[in-house]
């Protein structure tokens, strides 16, 4: 049982990045000027935080359960 779940969150963690590397190639192929591609940066990285904040309270639910 805890071996499928080690596989859930190691898939998980590949999915993510995948996902943060594939919108990061976006911000920086997209035309923008510099503020406005730092400024998107921002707002990513901390979508992103938000985003792993609520896996991982997800995760800690799960595991108490």
């Amino acid at each position: 049982m805890s071996d499928e779940r080690g596989m859930a969150s190691t898939s998980m963690i590949v999915f993510l990045a995948g996902a943060a590397l594939g919108a990061l190639v976006v911000a920086l192929t997209t035309p923008k000027t510099g503020p406005q591609l730092r400024g998107d940066l921002k707002d990513l990285g901390i979508r992103m935080k938000d985003r792993l904040g609520k896996l991982r309270d997800h995760d800690r639910n799960t595991v108490e359960v």
